[in-house]
């Protein structure tokens, strides 16, 4: 990896600025920008999100915006209000506020002496998302946007309601946000209102988590971040990136379906991070791909947007199961639009045990009834490259489902879009959900999770209402799986695997349901593509480029683990993970920051009502006369009728306890 910078311009960091809002709350912000900006002004590249600039992202935050200043750029990164050492307080996720601030600060860097009056916006999640609801506002100096790992449904797919099955891991992302929110601002930045600053976060700080489950059906709370709602107001060129192995990696076909913008779209392998940064790779030159496309369109004075279009996919090729994978096996695909003429939709039906291209004239029917602990090797939600994160092999789950699966394939067999899954069910109760695995099975019937999909039968005639169900009634439900791009390889077969549970990707139904298909109606639909013309990483991509680290001596070494841990006796089931940071110290501003995070999964075998959900997050900064520290924990239970949240923050100075506040909340059970 390249990372000099003397090949190019010299930059300078500015560590810190205010930039006033409207209602009188300051953002801080951290600047790199070349030396000689003053004389030649340049366009700037924002990324806003809330995840502290100087301590926990400082040092991604660096490696992407000290090399994107040095090629000619600008570059800005604010911590949102209520986050880092900005003012005010964050009541929810992506709220009307947090995007007026973006296009505040949009409007302020327009006007700046250094700036040329053109600006580009990029971010990985949160930044993704702020990008793309920044161009449905169409403010006039946004010329170009890069979102990657993104979503355009807050509903859909969002941490929240993963494609219509609450996700346990959602509902701890809703109390971790809370223990984000609460750290304190910097004294060396803000000063001797630090403290105050830091209490009123204490106290303000929303449980986020409550909110959301008091909103279980897609209402206006979840509409008015979701950009799918205003997909025809983006009319800002987009290079979109986004990951397979991610838990949104739906948003490129659905921006390329539907936008009338340029846009490039970019699905590889990735997890939930930048793909010059992070895995399952092949990794690409990230920052020169966003370069040029920046170039383009704020540097440019002509630009061709005739055949602007393009989607570069990356098709996943057979292999084993490997939970820490650092590469995917596999080749790129280049489609000048979505969908392309290269792709039919294949008919598998369900035969017996099979999955024929002929439908069967017998009337045959498939019970489902799932145990409570199956879903363990279905890997994380939001993978970030940590450990054992990715799917496990798939063969236990497989067994504890009904699976259908083709005869040996005779020639490879290549798949790329949306996967669809038509089935007419029936449930002994009035509850329900389907969860669907699409798996690779090697000649050694080991079984590769190609992708997933879920369904509350409560939503299936969509996630606006319910629909009640009539127990032993049939319904006809349709369950769309995560877009992916794979290729079976020869003498493989298609696997097709249902549940009626997936834990904890999804939370159980109140009582253990028992599923009935019709199996003669039932339809798999996968999307076959032609790939006459494949593509080598390299010859699409450059090697990974960054900066030159920002200074930092590693205190203590970060670590993850998993431990699954099964009580005989009790029928418990505790799936313990674990994410400790480690601590960095920042020699440039000579501070401390440690963190630590853990999920604990709880469920007993028969009894749905078992579930419990633990998370807890903790956070260390430490300089001279300045220690804090901030911790946050929370746990979801259940009953028939109701979610129970217990959660406490706290804030420590000097290790002395100097706030500390508990919910006990009950919400009722309306579609979970």
């Amino acid at each position: 990896m390249d990372n000099s910078l003397d090949k190019v311009n010299k930059i300078e960091i500015i560590e810190h600025v205010w930039i006033n809002m409207s209602d009188g709350v300051r953002l801080s912000a951290k600047i790199w920008m070349p030396i000689d900006i003053k004389s030649q002004p340049v366009p700037a590249i924002l990324e806003i999100i809330p995840y502290r600039k100087r301590d926990s992202y400082a040092l991604r935050d660096h490696a992407n915006h000290a090399w994107l200043a040095a090629h000619g750029y600008a570059c800005i990164r604010p911590d949102m209000r209520g986050h880092g050492d900005s003012e005010g307080i964050m009541l929810d996720e992506y709220s009307k506020r947090e995007q007026q601030d973006t296009i505040e600060v949009i409007n302020w860097l327009a006007r700046q002496p250094w700036c040329t009056g053109k600006v580009g916006m990029m971010g990985l999640s949160w930044g993704g998302i702020a990008s793309l609801q920044a161009a449905v506002k169409q403010p006039p100096a946004l010329k170009a946007i890069i979102p990657v790992g993104s979503s355009v449904d807050r509903y859909y797919d969002d941490a929240g309601y993963l494609v219509g099955g609450y996700p346990g891991q959602g509902l701890g992302w809703g109390g971790i946000m809370a223990g984000y929110c609460i750290r304190p601002p910097d004294p060396a930045i803000v000063g001797k209102e630090w403290k105050k600053i830091w209490l009123e976060r204490l106290e303000k700080t929303p449980l986020f988590i409550e909110k959301w489950l008091n909103h279980q059906l897609r209402d206006e709370t979840w509409i008015e971040g979701s950009v799918c709602e205003h997909f025809e107001k983006i009319k800002t060129p987009v290079l979109g990136i986004s990951g397979w192995n991610d838990c949104w990696p739906n948003t490129m076909i659905r921006l390329m379906e539907n936008i009338k913008a340029p846009i490039t779209a970019v699905s590889g392998p990735w997890g939930h991070v930048y793909p010059n940064l992070g895995g399952p790779g092949p990794k690409i030159g990230f920052l020169q791909l966003a370069l040029d496309w920046f170039d383009k369109w704020l540097k440019s004075s002509q630009t061709n947007e005739a055949n602007e279009n393009k989607f570069l996919a990356y098709i996943q090729s057979s292999h084993i199961p490997d939970q820490d994978a650092t590469d995917r096996p596999g080749f790129w695909v280049s489609e000048p639009k979505w969908p392309s003429k290269n792709s039919i939709h294949k008919h598998y039906y369900l035969n017996g045990s099979k999955l024929c291209e002929s439908q069967s004239k017998i009337s045959e029917q498939a019970e489902i009834c799932s145990p409570l602990t199956l879903g363990l090797s279905t890997g994380e939600y939001m993978p970030i490259s940590g450990v054992e994160e990715l799917p496990a092999d798939q063969s236990r789950d497989d067994a504890l489902s009904v699976f259908f699966e083709t005869d040996e394939l005779l020639r490879p067999t290549c798949i790329l879009g949306t996967t669809k899954v038509h089935l007419k069910v029936s449930s002994n109760c009035t509850h329900g959900i389907i969860a669907v695995r699409l798996c690779d099975v090697s000649p050694d019937r080991k079984s590769t999770l190609i992708t997933y999909g879920i369904i509350n039968l409560k939503l299936r005639e969509g996630r606006e209402k319910l629909t009640k169900i009539i127990p032993d009634e049939f319904m006809d439900i349709t369950v769309r799986l995560n877009d992916t791009g794979w290729q079976l390889q020869k003498g493989h077969r298609i696997r097709l695997s249902i549940s009626s549970q997936l834990w904890p990707m999804a939370w159980p139904q109140p009582e253990k349901t028992k599923l009935t298909l019709e199996l003669n109606s039932c339809l798999l639909e996968v999307p076959i593509f032609n790939t006459s013309k494949k593509y080598r990483t390299e010859e699409l991509f450059s090697k990974p480029e960054e900066a030159e680290p920002l200074p930092h001596k590693v205190i203590k070494e970060g670590f993850g683990s998993r431990e699954i841990t099964r009580n005989n006796t009790t029928g418990e089931l505790v799936y313990d993970v674990i994410h400790d940071g480690g601590e960095l110290h920042f020699t440039d501003i000579n501070l401390i920051y440690g963190s630590n995070n853990s999920q604990h999964y709880i469920i007993k075998d028969n009894d749905p009502l078992s579930a419990k959900i633990i998370y807890v997050a903790d956070f260390k900064f430490l300089r001279e006369n300045w220690h804090v520290e901030t911790k946050s924990i929370l746990t979801v239970t259940c009953d028939r009728d109701s979610f129970f949240l217990k959660a406490n923050i706290s804030g420590l100075e000097n290790n002395n306890v100097v706030f500390s506040r508990d919910w006990n909340v009950k919400v009722p059970r309306l579609v979970y």
